[in-house]
């Protein structure tokens, strides 16, 4: 069992841990010892509890970026089985921060997708740290119409920082590869489910994320640019990276309250690290719950919906301004 990593906020939790476990290990039997061990472990719920009730949007993004969060293979794992994995986009070459294939998901037939970050640096640095290239958004394409021929439901997962920004990636066409994906997703004919299980980040997100549903978990962070990217636009100081996050509205509530999401899936206590087998049962309970309503459309009641969906976010206005308007937009 791997080593729990503190963030910066959960530092008077690891104090109180440490305390606990002290007293434990020294196997003491007075029953002074044994009810420092009771009041501290009451302390630690508490505190707990007080911390996670409260937390602002840049500490949700600490933990949607946590080195021990979960991702596509933890949930593969505990959620399906025969996991049959498929590599390659038949244009370039297998792109690893992609992971996708088919597999068994409660006694059904599925094509699962999702952003792969890794476990180890070794593993992440071959993963790119879940930031897909060109090949990848094609192999992920690929895949979802392999799925639509053989009439197999899609689930993806969603955890990405973004698509990566390298030279290789522009020059082999990244922007049209994110952009045939929005196309083609919006076309398929199949239910089409994303969970955003970490980071969900600009275009790398949402080419995998034009669905009939999208689900998100309590901590994760969904939005058109990261905290740190908004804060060095707008004031020039990643410092602000805290107020950027607030301005951006990218928690699960935010998001749910604008209808951009369907559903916000409550995390265990600490968050999904914690207990992945737990968070796995309740992404599947409410994928379940979700896809049973899906399944009872026809495919052109499929496309028309989802369509409708995406079509009616954001508010429109008249372009028209006044002159008063206009100076104070211009000054």
């Amino acid at each position: 069992m791997s080593v729990r990593e503190y963030l910066d906020f959960e530092k008077p939790l690891k104090e109180l841990e440490e305390r606990i476990a002290k007293l434990v290990k020294s196997k003491s039997k007075k029953v002074s010892v044994q009810e420092a061990i009771v009041k501290s472990t009451e302390q630690l719920a508490n505190l707990e509890r007080e911390i996670f009730a409260n937390l602002s949007p840049w500490q949700h993004s600490q933990i949607a970026r946590h080195p021990q969060r979960p991702s596509i293979s933890d949930y593969l794992e505990h959620m399906t089985e025969g996991f049959m994995e498929l590599h390659g986009d038949r244009l370039f070459g297998d792109d690893r921060a992609i992971m996708g294939g088919f597999t068994t998901w409660r006694g059904r037939s599925i094509m699962a997708i999702g952003h792969e970050k890794g476990k180890s640096l070794k593993e992440r640095m071959r993963r790119n740290f879940g930031m897909a290239k060109p090949e990848g958004y094609r192999k992920a394409l690929r895949l979802m119409k392999l799925a639509e021929r053989f009439n197999r439901p899609i689930i993806t997962f969603i955890d990405t920082p973004g698509a990566y920004p390298g030279v290789d990636a522009e020059q082999r066409g990244q922007a049209e590869a994110i952009a045939r994906n929005l196309l083609e997703m919006s076309r398929l004919q199949v239910p089409i489910l994303a969970v955003v299980t970490g980071e969900g980040g600009s275009g790398g997100a949402l080419a995998l994320g034009v669905a009939d549903r999208i689900l998100m978990l309590e901590h994760a962070i969904y939005s058109v640019i990261s905290p740190e990217g908004c804060a060095a636009i707008l004031w020039g100081d990643a410092s602000k990276s805290a107020d950027a996050a607030t301005a951006l509205r990218m928690t699960g509530p935010e998001l749910r309250k604008l209808n951009i999401i369907e559903e916000v899936i409550p995390e265990p206590m600490g968050g999904a690290h914690r207990d992945p087998k737990t968070m796995a049962d309740r992404i599947s309970q409410a994928l379940d719950t979700h896809f049973l309503q899906l399944q009872k459309l026809s495919p052109a009641a499929l496309r028309q919906q989802r369509e409708a969906k995406f079509r009616s976010l954001g508010t429109f206005g008249s372009s028209q301004a006044t002159p008063k308007q206009v100076k104070t937009v211009n000054s």
